[in-house]
């Protein structure tokens, strides 16, 4: 069996550039041994939502000691902070705007170790790009973590408290039911909240939905096991694979339907 180690890029860098294919170029002048996995690089321009819920989801799925490249960097160039992290399941490599929220959620902070990227050493070049540092930084320093670059070389041992967090909306609890958010809306316009499926688990249950937060006005939708549990083009609500509930239209886009952005609000309501 093989034990190449495996680097996985999520960026919003979009498949009409080279953005992608240099990072990878970048990490084989360093090491050509190792695995290089696309998770994707569709994420919306900016949407550090999305990138959070899709390297959340992800993350589960790959060996340890995995490194993790997630570049969604709004704030590139700027003052924010480069980081590596490193858990007892892999690593993550990234800027510090809260992209791995999701990951760390529920994590013991005292396990957890991270560097801000300071040394040079490890960079591309000493003089980085202002706009790209998933080419001259991110990149790199993955590929020396790849390679067996112990994470204090890599700069200065920063307190993980201090990272950014990039907090969804709170779950709340109504006398009928509990209310979320949208955290995500994928490929196919489904639109997936921020309520877990152990809220639901084993009761009765429809989501209700309306732009103006006005539940008691709002558009209700039937719970179902699959997206083939209504009439083609109606709207359904179902926990997906991901373990969260979620609404989809049978054949269609639930987000065309609706007209769901994030973080926008939703409620569980439950029946006997």
């Amino acid at each position: 069996m093989s034990n190449k180690k495996i680097i996985t890029l999520l960026t919003d860098f979009g498949l009409k550039d080279v953005y992608v294919g240099v990072m990878k170029g970048v990490i084989a002048q360093i090491n050509s041994n190792l695995k290089v996995i696309d998770l994707t690089h569709e994420i919306p321009p900016q949407n550090l939502f999305a990138a959070r819920f899709c390297l959340q989801n992800a993350y589960p799925f790959f060996p340890r000691e995995t490194v993790h490249v997630a570049v969604v960097d709004p704030g590139v160039g700027s003052t924010r902070r480069a980081i590596a992290i490193q858990l007892s399941t892999g690593f993550l490599v990234g800027p510090d705007n809260g992209i791995f929220s999701g990951v760390l959620e529920g994590l013991e902070m005292e396990n957890i170790e991270v560097v801000s990227l300071t040394n040079s050493e490890y960079w591309r070049t000493k003089t980085p790009s202002t706009t790209f540092h998933g080419r001259d930084i991110f990149a790199p320093v993955a590929a020396h973590i790849g390679s067996g670059v112990k994470l204090e070389n890599l700069g200065e041992k920063i307190n993980p408290e201090s990272l950014v967090k990039l907090s969804l909306n709170n779950i709340t609890f109504t006398d009928s039911g509990i209310r979320g958010c949208v955290q995500h809306i994928d490929h196919f316009g489904n639109i997936i909240t921020n309520i877990s499926s152990s809220y639901v688990f084993g009761k009765n249950w429809s989501v209700v939905v309306n732009n103006n937060v006005d539940f008691s006005a709002g558009k209700t939708i039937s719970s179902g096991n699959t997206y083939a549990d209504c009439k083609p083009g109606d709207l359904i609500t179902i926990i997906g694979s991901h373990g969260f509930v979620e609404i989809a239209a049978n054949g269609g886009s639930a987000e065309e339907q609706l007209n769901l952005k994030y973080g926008d609000k939703v409620e569980i309501c439950f029946t006997d």
